[in-house]
C-alpha cells in the first residue's frame, strides 16, 4: 500500500528506516536549535523584546532534538549521518534563504532586516513543520512511542507557527510591510522547491534501505513532484498570508484569546 499510514508504518517498524527518519529529523531540529540560539544572542537593541521569545523557539527546536535521539537510544539505535541531499535546513541556507550561519557566527549584531528575514524564513519553515507534524500526528497511532513525542512537538510547531504570525504582523504595522511581503513571497517560492528536492531525497535514501521496488519509489517521487507542483502554481500561498493567531504570545507570557485579523501578504 502506498498509503502514508502504510509508509510510516514501514519506516516505524524496519530498524534501520526508523534510525535514518530519526537521526535526519533529530539534526534538523538540533541545527534549528542552534541558529534561534545564536540569533537571540544577537538581536538588535530596537528589538530587545524578541529575544527571550527566539531563545525560547531554539529551546523548544532543542527539546525536539533531544525527543527524536530519545526515541533512537529506547530501540537501541545510535545516529547515523544526515545524507547531504536530505539536509533540509542546510539546502535551505545554500539557497540564500534565512540569515547565513556565517553571519550567526560573527559577534556583530544582526539588523532589523536580518530580523525581518530570520522571522520570514521561520514563518514558511514553521508551516511546513506544522503541516508535518499534523501528519505524522494522524498517522503514527500504531506506534505509541512515536505518537506521544509527535503530540508534544506539533504543539510547540503549531505556537512556533502562531508567534511568527504575530510578530510580522507586529513589524508591518511598525512600518516593514512592504519588506515583509516581499521576503515571504521569496522565502516562500524557494522553499517549496527545497522541500520538493529533500523529500525525493529522504525517500529515495528510505528506500534504498527498505528494499522498495523501482515502481514503488517511482510513484512516491512522482507524488512529490505532483505536490511541488500544486505549490508552485498557488499553493505556497498559504505560506505567506497573516493571521493574528487566537493565541497571543505564545511563546511569552500566558496565553489570552484574541479575536482573528487577516491580512495577505
Amino acid at each position: 500500500m502506498l498509503s502514508p499510514r502504510a509508509i510510516y508504518g514501514e519506516i516505524f517498524s524496519n530498524d534501520e528506516a526508523f534510525r535514518l527518519f530519526c537521526s535526519i529529523a533529530a539534526s534538523g531540529e538540533a541545527q534549528g536549535g542552534w541558529e534561534n540560539g545564536r540569533i537571540a544572542a544577537l538581536v538588535p537593541e530596537s528589538l530587545s523584546d524578541l529575544a527571550p521569545k527566539i531563545a525560547r523557539h531554539g529551546a523548544d527546536e532543542d527539546k525536539h532534538g533531544r525527543i527524536f535521539s530519545a526515541l533512537l537510544r529506547k530501540r537501541g539505535l545510535t545516529p547515523v549521518p544526515v545524507p547531504a541531499d536530505a539536509d533540509y535546513t542546510m539546502r535551505l541556507e545554500r539557497t540564500g534563504i534565512g540569515l547565513a550561519h556565517s553571519k550567526l557566527r560573527a559577534a556583530r549584531p544582526l539588523t532589523e532586516a536580518d530580523v525581518i528575514a530570520y522571522l520570514t524564513h521561520s514563518r514558511v519553515t514553521e508551516q511546513r513543520a506544522s503541516e508535518q507534524m499534523r501528519s505524522l500526528r494522524r498517522h503514527s497511532a500504531d506506534h505509541a512511542d512515536v505518537s506521544r513525542a509527535v503530540a508534544v512537538i506539533s504543539a510547540d510547531e503549531d505556537n512556533h507557527l502562531a508567534y511568527c504570525h504575530e510578530e510580522l504582523l507586529r513589524l508591518a504595522a511598525a512600518g516593514h510591510r512592504r519588506d515583509i511581503e516581499s521576503a515571504l513571497r521569496a522565502t516562500a517560492r524557494a522553499e517549496i522547491a527545497v522541500y520538493r528536492d529533500v523529500s525525493k531525497a529522504v525517500m529515495a535514501n528510505l528506500g534504498r534501505t527498505l528494499g522498495w521496488p523501482r515502481a514503488k519509489r517511482v510513484i512516491l517521487a512522482r507524488g512529490i513532484d505532483a505536490v511541488y507542483h500544486y505549490e508552485r502554481l498557488g499553493g505556497w500561498h498559504r505560506m505567506v498570508t497573516l493571521r493574528m493567531p487566537a493565541r497571543r504570545d505564545p511563546l511569552g507570557t500566558p496565553a489570552s484569546a484574541a479575536p482573528t485579523a487577516h491580512h495577505g501578504a
